[in-house]
């Protein structure tokens, strides 16, 4: 299968790590246009190189990977740069912030080189890397404990149609593109046109979003089936 250009930027403050998945992504093809070993370089980097994925280490010097996410990512379009947070814990507190601030999904740093570089060519994609129900246990986990204010900016719904109102709160229960058809008596790809639309109205990158979206705007609650389930 031919790939298009793919350039990476890979922000993490341990040289070995910079090292070892810039080879395993150059041996497919992939461009590493820069390496950054906190925060501040990666925004930097990203702005002098303009990739299309950064994969963003969270705990770094001077700026941590969450604000050189909000700061990438702020501002853009839905198809500028996107963020793969990299982490070592899979339910990682900070995974939460990561990805109310954009990022498009994670990696644990143990992960397999084919599993990088597919989820790498996935995020380039448009899609979201979490599956959805990996990250409804994200936001079930850390949701209700989140200290800040809630993010207000598309927190009005009024714009969708009922029918994606009800596909946004079942993709928000953790259910795939093929369950969402069968529950809706739907075809697949009339799904995908929902969620591309709903994507659309709400001005979010993926999935991923969509989900955060749902639980932040009070459509679905942690542990619950939200309103009008």
């Amino acid at each position: 299968m031919s790939w298009p250009p793919l350039r990476i930027v890979i922000a993490d403050d341990q040289a070995l790590v910079r090292t070892g998945f810039g080879m395993i992504l150059a041996a497919d093809g992939i461009e590493v246009t820069a390496e950054a070993a906190d925060g501040a370089e990666a925004v930097a980097a990203v702005r002098r190189t303009r990739p299309d994925v950064v994969l963003m280490d969270i705990r770094m010097p001077l700026m941590d990977g969450i604000e050189a996410t909000r700061r990438i990512l702020g501002g853009e379009g839905p198809h500028a740069t996107r963020v793969i947070i990299l982490t070592t814990y899979d339910l990682d507190h900070y995974v939460y912030a990561a990805l109310t601030a954009g990022a498009s999904g994670f990696l644990l740093k143990d992960v397999t080189p084919e599993h990088l570089v597919a989820a790498v060519r996935l995020v380039q994609s448009g899609d979201a890397l979490l599956a959805p129900t990996i990250t409804r246990r994200l936001i079930e986990r850390f949701a209700t404990q989140e200290e800040s204010e809630p993010a207000t900016l598309h927190r009005d719904l009024s714009g969708l149609t009922p029918r994606e109102l009800e596909v946004l709160r079942l993709l928000a229960t953790g259910l795939s593109n093929a369950e969402l058809a069968d529950r809706l008596f739907l075809s697949p790809t009339t799904v995908k046109t929902h969620i591309g639309r709903i994507l659309s109205k709400l001005d979010l990158r993926d999935r991923v979003q969509a989900v955060v979206l749902a639980y932040e705007s009070g459509l679905i609650s942690p542990g619950g089936r939200g309103e009008g389930a």
